[in-house]
């Protein structure tokens, strides 16, 4: 199957000059998503991960099944004031300020395996901050693995140093 037709693209959004990479239309296709978890699962199986961790928000929507294929259980990294308990936070920064990112303290243990699961790779930054969180709590990131990659934004090369797999690629 070729998921990347299954990928609907729509020029000008949010803005003019941005071609959109619009990935509902291939999660709304029973066999296309199917098709994409199994496809995450061998990438995911070559690392011999413990735990999925996905940041907010569509990180969940891949991450989750994904645990749930692999019999591993998910982590979710969310925007500030969203988790209940104690967290750590980790700063980055945005084409105009920052924003931050949030995990429960006792979310990852020493030394656990760990594989970041997101929807879109473009710059890298959300996945950069996501992986130094994990590492914060002393868990070693084995594994990034994405849906999409654009790879005309580099974002690998703000993520060098760690394994990057993606699906799709634009």
């Amino acid at each position: 199957m070729n998921l990347k037709e299954k990928i609907r693209v729509i020029e000008d959004f949010p803005k003019k000059g941005i071609r959109f990479k619009d990935i509902t239309t291939l999660l709304q296709d029973k066999d296309a998503l199917k098709e994409s978890i199994n496809r995450m699962k061998d990438l995911a199986d070559n690392f011999n991960g413990e735990l999925i961790v996905g940041p907010e928000a569509r990180g969940f929507i891949l991450g989750t099944p994904l645990a749930y294929a692999m019999n591993l259980g998910f982590v979710p990294v969310r925007k500030p004031g969203k988790l209940p308990s104690e967290v750590i936070s980790q700063e980055y920064f945005l084409e105009y300020g920052k924003d931050s990112l949030e995990i429960h303290k006792d979310a990852i243990k020493p030394n656990q395996r760990v594989i970041i699961v997101d929807d879109l790779l473009a710059t890298g930054g959300t996945l950069l901050s996501t992986a130094k969180l994990i590492e914060k709590l002393g868990g070693k990131v084995v594994g990034i693995i994405f849906l999409v990659e654009l790879t005309y934004l580099n974002g690998r090369e703000t993520l060098k140093g760690y394994n990057v797999e993606s699906l799709i690629t634009f």
